[in-house]
């Protein structure tokens, strides 16, 4: 969203209404909030002796393990084009 708008949403996560505030467009606020909710209903599914809390802890933590592997590769990424770039000036 553009112009310092602000998108206000009332969503449903793990059974809870929460109003999610952001400058992002509601698509991307629905995305993120459905993402979160999926993976809260994995976990809870696999552990059904966990409370809502520790689910969400649990969801937290897979979420930023799946966020440094993926900034890793990232990483890994970049350099390899950077080395890339570097061998064809070289070579060209």
């Amino acid at each position: 969203m553009s112009n310092g708008q602000k998108t206000r949403l009332t969503v449903d996560i793990y059974g809870y209404q929460y109003t999610i505030i952001g400058t992002e467009s509601e698509y991307h606020i629905r995305r993120v909030t459905e993402m979160v909710d999926e993976k809260m209903r994995e976990i809870g599914s696999r552990n059904a002796s966990l409370d809502t809390q520790k689910i969400a802890v649990l969801t937290a933590v897979n979420t930023v393990n799946d966020y440094l592997k993926m900034e890793e590769e990232l990483k890994q990424m970049k350099a390899e084009i950077s080395r890339m770039k570097n061998r064809n000036a070289a070579n060209g």
